[in-house]
């Protein structure tokens, strides 16, 4: 007899714990080539705007030790493109898609709730308020998600505008990740994903200039793996909402290890550059592990730390 995958986040319902970060997988369609999108838990598609973003100067893109640099910016093509153009490609994989959001405003989080609660093939929102290489507008200096009042008002906004399910994406660069959690909590939200990428830079020492154009980026990879798994436990602990644990996972011991730490799934976003197949690769490395330690479920192995 074989194992059960399955968990629940929120409204739905996923085969495997397993899915993509956002930005990570583009589209889909590149990736198609190269894996099976449809055996993932869930598809989260790269964020959406209200209105369409150049992203950020280049150079975007910088390799660090055991990490990855990026400042992308939310290049996308607004939602009208993306309901229009993008929502066909993702629905044929015949698993939940997910819609990561981002805006300058409130205001833009709810149109965009809004908007996307009339696409059928929509089955959830990822509330991106915690990009860390873009500018946030007229809100403030700050991200949305480094604010207990701004994120509980996004949150809130977001949940009073759709009926579908939605997770809140949290930033790591707080003092108090726990506090933050908690009013995305108060807000409404049905999920966490912990966490957003870490700010970062690198320099050039010949030109003596930043390495990214836009100067800092949002670090992510192995590297900050420890820091997101003690995130994710200290907010379990405390928070009782199913979270979505990401940063650095590349193996099925990774995931176990967020799992085990209280994270109900996981998502995979560097690790797809390294090897497209590693999210398929994980998903059968949890099924082994469940096998070998004669468990039924992986319900039954999350927040099993002995701390």
């Amino acid at each position: 007899m074989g194992v059960d995958l399955s968990v629940e986040i929120g409204k739905l319902k996923l085969s495997t714990p397993l899915w993509v970060a956002s930005g990570t997988f583009g589209y889909e369609d590149t990736y198609e080539k190269l894996t099976d999108p449809s055996r993932l838990g869930a598809l989260v598609t790269k964020t959406v705007t209200l209105k369409p973003r150049p992203g950020n100067s280049p150079p975007r893109v910088v390799e660090t030790p055991a990490g990855l640099l990026n400042s992308i910016g939310l290049q996308n093509e607004g939602v009208d493109d993306f309901i229009k153009n993008k929502i066909r490609q993702l629905a044929k994989f015949e698993v939940p898609i997910i819609v990561s959001i981002a805006g300058e405003r409130i205001e833009d989080y709810a149109e965009l709730a809004q908007k996307l609660d009339q696409v059928e093939e929509v089955e959830a929102l990822e509330i991106n308020i915690s990009c860390p290489n873009v500018d946030y507008g007229e809100e403030g200096e700050c991200l949305f998600a480094q604010d207990l009042y701004m994120t509980y008002g996004v949150v809130k906004a977001v949940r009073e505008s759709t009926r579908k399910t939605i997770i809140a994406k949290l930033s790591p660069n707080v003092t108090n990740i726990v506090a933050i959690a908690q009013a995305a909590y108060d807000g409404g939200a049905d999920a966490l994903a912990l966490v957003n990428t870490f700010l970062g830079m690198a320099v050039d020492i010949d030109k003596k200039r930043p390495k990214l154009g836009n100067i800092r980026g949002g670090l992510s990879g192995p590297a900050i793996k420890p820091i997101a798994l003690y995130m994710v436990y200290e907010v379990a602990k405390s928070i009782k909402l199913p979270i979505i644990g990401m940063g650095g996972i590349i193996s099925a011991t990774d995931a176990l290890e967020f799992i085990i730490s209280g994270a109900t799934a996981v998502a995979v976003g560097t690790g797809n550059f390294i090897n497209p197949r590693v999210a398929l690769e994980i998903i059968e490395g949890i099924e082994g592990y469940l096998k070998e330690n004669r468990l039924n479920s992986v319900k039954e192995l999350v927040g099993t730390l002995k701390a």
